[in-house]
């Protein structure tokens, strides 16, 4: 978002700015000058020129000198001059804080399990503030973890009363980030312009070939040597959005289509689990309808 900086990481981490901006000389030396007239020392820096759009990507992490965290507000003040002359759009943030997700789930419980875990043992910096579905299955799971579950049902006469409900729960629990965890409902075209560029979806990667019910199995039944998930931005167009990790397996005929799926679910609670963290880790960086990720 223009005018603003993002910090994340683990505690200690100091702080993190992101930016994009149309390239032309002098950029990584204005954000190096400025960092260093404020006495902080860069950790990790990485950067990526897009030569089709002639725009540069930049993701720096870094920390005072003197161990302690600068005064955040007073670098987002000072920094907006510098980005401000350079076109920028820029986020910084604190490393050590993490993020608010509300996570979205139908049926299907492996997404769900594998992030509430890895949450739970600090493997992703996140706190989940809710599970919300639209079937009670798996209200225990969540409550397992200690999280709170919101059955929030939909048909095609509620579908406006429940987006409704979501939003209001976005909002009351300041959620950073919607992860739909094998959601299997189409949100609406106003809906997912509300959430861009701030909710991620999982989906097999089989698609288009086999759209619909039961992919693996469909896979299974017409030889299929590779099956993989994506991970990736919410959008109007269905399953179109822009993508920030992928996972693959290979398969053979000597798997059934329960083993099929099986490995199936575990390419989508791995590349899920990476773009989550990537995401909440600012190493995400949109452009257009690709992303950057600065692993």
């Amino acid at each position: 978002m223009a005018g603003e900086i993002s910090v994340i990481g683990q505690p200690g981490a100091g702080l993190v700015l992101t930016l994009s901006c149309p390239d032309q000389p002098g950029i990584v030396l204005a954000v190096a000058r400025f960092l260093a007239d404020h006495r902080c020392t860069i950790t990790e820096s990485q950067q990526f020129r897009d030569p089709t759009q002639a725009r540069l990507f930049m993701r720096v992490q870094f920390e005072h000198v003197y161990g302690h965290a600068p005064d955040l507000p007073e670098l987002r003040q000072g920094f907006a001059s510098v980005a401000g002359a350079l076109t920028m759009s820029w986020r910084l943030t604190r490393a050590a804080d993490p993020q608010r997700v509300l996570i979205m789930v139908s049926k299907y419980g492996h997404c769900l399990n594998d992030l509430l875990y890895r949450a739970s043992t600090g493997a992703l910096n996140i706190v989940v503030s809710a599970v919300v579905s639209n079937h009670p299955d798996l209200g225990v799971l969540a409550d397992n973890f200690g999280v709170p579950f919101h059955h929030v049902p939909v048909t095609p006469e509620t579908r406006a009363d429940a987006e409704a409900r979501l939003l209001e729960l976005i909002a009351d629990l300041d959620v950073d980030l919607i992860v739909l965890a094998r959601y299997m409902q189409i949100l609406s075209v106003d809906l997912c312009h509300t959430l861009e560029g701030r909710a991620i979806n999982i989906h097999h990667s089989i698609l288009p070939s086999f759209k619909g019910a039961r992919p693996y199995q469909r896979a299974h039944e017409r030889g299929v040597k590779l099956i993989g998930a994506t991970a990736h931005y919410v959008t109007a167009d269905l399953d179109e959005g822009p993508i920030i990790e992928q996972e693959v397996a290979r398969i053979d005929h000597s798997l059934s289509a329960d083993q099929v799926t099986a490995l199936g679910r575990d390419n989508e609670c791995r590349a899920l689990a990476r773009a989550v963290r990537w995401h909440t880790d600012n190493r995400v960086l949109l452009d257009g309808a690709r992303t950057v990720v600065f692993r």
